[in-house]
């Protein structure tokens, strides 16, 4: 059956795989077809995703932490070549301008931005990244428009935005594509942890023109058209995936 979106024959490897977007993301790639390596720092919650993924037997869990850079490297060595790779691991840290101290710089974009940064690298130091593989850098809306006390989470995000051009210019000799997604809120435990309380996410939602927050799989849709060959002609992009709140 045509499907230009189909994984089929393509090896997918996604970091932060154990919830939220990560999550959906492998589970989905694996629907259509992909071969899916799963990464993050927790085995058991890695080994529940799996468990949500049909024909587990395609797919690997490779458990590292990507704050440290040993253990990047070791991922990098027990992986396969790949012909996907979606940096979407990350964390956040909601704190006005004034109380920000070195430690949370240090932390946010250790995560969010060192980590997918030297991912990439090693991928291609060690050609695991084949010829016209894409790569897929999960943002944020934030990173355009920031909030008030979102400065450091902003910050990270845009300096991933920007080394995904960069990558997209570098790395076309190879027919390697790098592409950004950019999501407003999505529902997943990363914004349940934030101190709000419900009156309050009510009334953030209420910004958006579509009226809710995004679903996990909505933004991985849009990651998995960038994987396939149905963008087998974009680079260099940021896709903005938010409900409408950047019009507000």
């Amino acid at each position: 059956m045509y499907n230009p979106y189909s994984l089929n024959g393509k090896t997918i490897l996604v970091t932060g795989a154990s919830s939220g977007i990560g999550r959906a993301t492998a589970i989905e790639c694996a629907k259509l077809g992909a071969n899916v390596v799963l990464t993050g720092r927790n085995v058991s919650r890695l080994e529940e995703t799996l468990r949500m993924i049909c024909d587990v037997s395609k797919h690997l869990i490779i458990p590292a932490d990507l704050g440290d850079e040993a253990q990047i490297e070791s991922l990098v060595e027990q992986m396969p070549n790949v012909d996907g790779l979606v940096n979407n691991a990350g964390i956040s840290n909601t704190k006005p301008i004034g109380f920000i101290k070195p430690e949370d710089l240090e932390k946010l974009f250790g995560t969010n931005a060192f980590a997918p940064m030297i991912l990439t690298k090693m991928l291609l130091k060690k050609k695991k990244l084949n010829n016209g593989a894409s790569i897929v850098f999960v943002s944020s809306a934030a990173s355009i428009n920031p909030d008030v006390a979102n400065s450091i989470y902003s910050a990270t995000k845009a300096a991933i935005a920007s080394f995904s051009r960069s990558c997209a210019k570098e790395l076309a000799a190879k027919q390697i594509r790098s592409n950004s997604v950019h999501p407003g809120m999505v529902q997943t435990e990363m914004v349940q942890n934030l101190v709000f309380d419900e009156e309050e996410l009510a009334c953030d939602m209420a910004r958006y023109p579509l009226k809710r927050y995004g679903k996990p799989e909505e933004i991985a849709w849009a990651i998995i058209y960038l994987l396939s060959d149905a963008s087998a002609w974009v680079t260099g992009t940021q896709l903005v995936i938010d409900g409408g709140v950047l019009l507000a």
